[in-house]
């Protein structure tokens, strides 16, 4: 439920109905608007639902006390009616900006990720991306360089000044990869790794939560739901392509899902069509679609020698391919952002 406080509540009564809250068994969580405070109720009420409700809606200070009609509370537009706007390293992600983050699937040595991290720095990345711990299909493939690629990664944003995102596979790894990203990223695979979310929710790096390949919108924004009920409310959709009955794309890009999610939910949507299409040649195009669509930003792999990556090479663009992309990304944004902000 939430519990809308008037303009005119103190802040002493805002207090006094989380007090009143939590003395129910139940979570506050606040979102501050510019004018009033919504109080939105997470936890189990039961039978106790009407009761409850209605004993809020007597407390000082409190203007109505509604249900929330969608089983994700905390990540929807009835919660947070603004959108939500992540500053991290200089960069801002969503709130009508546009958000390029680029870099190679994977880091396999300090002289691949430097090159390509100068390359996309100076034609206009705002993200820098490189995955240190890499999930793979086959216990064969190429699993990563780890500490290693940390490390890399720390010189990487040293040098260009960029934000870095790289992917945590386990609970475990958490705190040590926020330690060194900007950025933590959930993959696909792990969306529905409930110890994982829950342990993303307890760090203070923002949260990319990429879209499992079979998943529904409503159980991508529940997994959102639980990060951010653990206490971290800087979440990034990444929409990455779902498997349907299509051979001919690695994955079927959904990009109904980005209007959608901005229409259901106040959290930035980024798309990644390389995962997405899994062709090099498909991944321009679709970004740029991507972007037309609305995107607050998109996501794509680049390798200075694609045909030579240990990881994803065949969706991986080359250094010139991306400095081409770049600057028609920024120029579609321009004409399409005041469009589509007025439309959610």
């Amino acid at each position: 439920m939430l519990v809308v406080m008037s303009v005119t509540a103190t802040e002493e009564q805002v207090q006094e109905v989380r007090r009143h809250i939590e003395a129910d068994g139940l979570t506050p969580h606040e979102s501050r608007g510019e004018e009033r405070v919504v109080i939105g109720v997470v936890g189990n009420v039961g039978l106790r639902k009407e009761q409850v409700m209605n004993h809020l809606a007597g407390l000082p200070g409190v203007d109505t006390v509604t249900p929330v009609s969608k089983p994700f509370k905390l990540t929807s537009r009835e919660f947070h009616p603004q959108d939500t706007v992540i500053e991290v390293g200089g960069t801002t992600i969503g709130g009508g900006s546009l958000t390029v983050i680029a870099g190679p699937c994977a880091i396999e040595s300090r002289d691949q990720l430097l090159t390509t991290a100068d390359a996309v720095a100076e034609a206009g990345a705002t993200v820098l991306r490189g995955g240190a711990f890499k999930p793979r299909t086959s216990p064969y493939s190429f699993q990563g360089l780890g500490m290693d690629g940390l490390r890399f990664l720390v010189e990487a944003r040293e040098r260009t000044g960029l934000p870095a995102v790289t992917e945590v596979m386990e609970p475990g790894q958490m705190a040590l990869v926020a330690e060194y990203a900007d950025i933590v990223q959930i993959g696909a695979r792990n969306m529905q790794n409930f110890p994982l979310l829950m342990a993303a929710g307890k760090i203070e790096r923002p949260v990319m939560l990429k879209r499992g390949i079979s998943a529904t919108i409503e159980e991508w924004l529940m997994a959102a739901e639980y990060i951010v009920s653990s206490g971290n409310p800087e979440v990034i959709l990444c929409e990455r392509g779902i498997r349907t009955f299509e051979r001919y794309t690695r994955n079927t890009l959904d990009l109904t899902a980005v209007p959608l999610l901005h229409k259901l939910s106040h959290l930035p949507v980024i798309v990644d069509p390389s995962h997405a299409t899994g062709k090099r040649w498909l991944v321009p195009p679709m970004a740029v679609a991507s972007v037309a669509g609305g995107a607050d930003g998109i996501m794509v792999e680049v390798h200075p020698k694609p045909d030579d990556a240990l990881s994803d090479g065949e969706q991986s663009l080359t250094l010139e391919m991306f400095a081409q992309m770049a600057p028609v990304l920024r120029q579609v944004h321009g004409q399409v952002e005041p469009i589509v902000a007025a439309d959610v």
